[in-house]
């Protein structure tokens, strides 16, 4: 019996500002985590990655847009955290909206490339 490995199909857009990288799939990952946690601490932990890693991502994104995608909260039961701003919300829509485009766009050739993987 042969094992059949699922084939995923996945974009991996990324749009530059100068030398950073403004936003791509890993940034909107951390933008969807921070919005449903709440906390950039949170979100990385959901995410697997460092704190520090995390809030360098969010540092990039707040330098390279009009305004900051991610505001910190200060105060409250827990001493604060953050949230994703209209902007930062925005980013998200956008964004998400451009993938589904594209896959749509590209359904016909996705799967005619998917036909061309060997069998296993």
């Amino acid at each position: 019996m042969t094992k059949r490995i699922a084939t995923d199909v996945r974009f991996r857009l990324r749009i530059s500002k100068g030398a950073d990288i403004a936003i791509g799939p890993g940034k909107i990952d951390l933008l969807e985590a921070i919005g449903n946690t709440g906390s950039i601490s949170a979100a990385a932990k959901t995410l697997g990655m460092s704190y520090r890693r995390a809030w360098l991502l969010v540092d990039t994104m707040n330098r390279c847009f009009q305004g900051p995608v991610v505001a910190a909260e200060t105060g409250g039961s827990r001493g604060g955290g953050a949230r994703v701003t209209p902007l930062g919300a925005e980013v998200v829509r956008r964004y998400r909206r451009i993938e589904a485009i594209a896959l749509e766009a590209g359904a016909e050739d996705l799967l005619a490339l998917k036909r061309l993987f060997a069998r296993r």
